[in-house]
């Protein structure tokens, strides 16, 4: 009830301010392909400042249409409102500002507020940050905005591994310091954690994305304990950015009224995460690969797995950049994202044989740039999945359409 308050209230201050006279609208505008710290994406996109107020509003919208088929099978031509992302910040005083990101998604049949935070500075090296935060676990969780991919479709491994979007009550520090071609920065916070249902769950596996369907999780921690998330990064302009990142914690209820009915259990993971742009060809390369563990009670079958890992890799090519159509500097891209996950590493105690329950899929894509906040996405698909006995691969093929921007 509080959030369409909150988005009933929003709707209204744009009604407001859409009868200012547009000279008052400055629009501050950020190039979605430029290269940064990862870190800084919850701020580095376009804003639109009103007037000469401290507010600022913004957003990205994806659609999209594809039709795919598995083994043969297929549901048809499929038309789909992915999401529309809403960003509004605040200048509060020197050195203290608010930034805050709603998004619905599937036409507005999920609403969520994925950041929502009160950013102070005592320096560059020491920032607090609390409020609800985006866990800096990889590089997709925080840098997951639609215009600045190639792709109509999220990393199998940061969707249905990893709980991106995963965001939580918290606070923490953050800080970046340069040094000529040189820049380094961390994140660390303590928030809101997992529970049960990462073990208990309608997928009938371990899944971390569970979680998010949780509410309550921005209310209370059901361990009691709350999560460490952690991050350091590393920057070279010339050479890319390397981030290291943990985000661990215990996720059971293992006691209730002081009475201790169950051991600690916890989740761990583990990620990597790297970008470059090859000079004079100007190919970016993006990836993240993560690890999981999990401490699964013995009870519990062999199909609900303790490690996991998976991970994606993305090309991407520019071809052709010139004046098309009246845009300046349009870009048009070849790219290719390959990926995989093992939702189950290991072997079965009976047999010694490897658990199955593993993806991996091939994308090539072509897209156009009109602007660097504007991209129109032709890719296709190419997957294969086995379950967890290993029987022969279910085979998913079909092309995907669409457009994503920033507004």
């Amino acid at each position: 009830m509080r959030l369409k308050l909150l988005c009933i209230t929003f709707l209204f201050s744009v009604n407001f301010y859409s009868q200012i006279d547009p000279v008052l609208l400055k629009r501050t505008s950020k190039d979605s392909t430029k290269q940064a710290l990862n870190m800084d994406a919850v701020y580095n996109r376009p804003f639109l400042n009103i007037g000469k107020t401290p507010i600022a509003v913004g957003g990205y919208l994806e659609a999209n249409w594809q039709r795919l088929s598995t083994d043969g099978v297929s549901e048809g031509h499929q038309f789909q409102a992915r999401r529309l992302t809403i960003f509004m910040s605040s200048a509060i005083s020197k050195r203290v500002k608010f930034l805050s990101e709603i998004e619905f998604e599937e036409g507005g049949k999920e609403i969520a507020i994925e950041f929502a935070s009160v950013d102070v500075e005592f320096n560059p090296l020491v920032n607090f940050r609390g409020g609800i935060i985006m866990n800096p676990i990889g590089a997709f969780n925080q840098n997951h905005d639609g215009p600045k991919w190639e792709f109509t479709d999220r990393p199998i491994s940061a969707t249905q591994m990893l709980p991106s979007t995963f965001s939580n009550a918290g606070a923490g520090l953050f800080g970046k310091k340069y040094s000529n071609n040189w820049m380094i920065g961390y994140e660390a916070y303590f928030s809101g954690s997992f529970d049960n249902s990462i073990i208990e769950n309608t997928e009938n596996k371990t899944f971390l994305p569970a979680a998010k369907n949780n509410p309550e999780r921005f209310e209370e921690i059901n361990s009691g304990t709350p999560l460490f998330t952690g991050k350091i990064a590393i920057r070279n302009s010339k050479i890319g950015e390397l981030g290291l990142s943990y985000m661990g914690g215990v996720f059971n209820k293992y006691q209730d009224d002081g009475v201790i009915i169950d051991e600690k259990r916890r989740v761990d993971v583990f990620a990597i995460d790297f970008n470059t742009t090859l000079p004079k060809v100007k190919t970016f390369i993006t990836g993240e690969w993560a690890w999981i563990k999990v401490d699964v009670p013995k009870t519990y079958g062999q199909q609900f797995g303790n490690k996991q890992f998976g991970g994606f890799m993305d090309v991407v090519q520019p071809i052709l950049k010139k004046n098309i159509l009246g845009w300046e500097n349009a870009v048009l891209n070849i790219a290719c994202r390959v990926e995989y996950v093992d939702w189950n590493v290991g072997t079965f105690k009976e047999t010694g044989g490897n658990i199955g329950e593993d993806i991996w899929s091939i994308m090539p894509a072509l897209s156009f740039r009109p602007t660097s906040q504007t991209v129109f996405r032709l890719n296709y698909r190419f997957q294969k999945q086995t379950d967890i006995l290993g029987n022969p691969p279910a085979t998913t093929a079909g092309f995907n359409i669409g457009i994503s921007t920033y507004f």
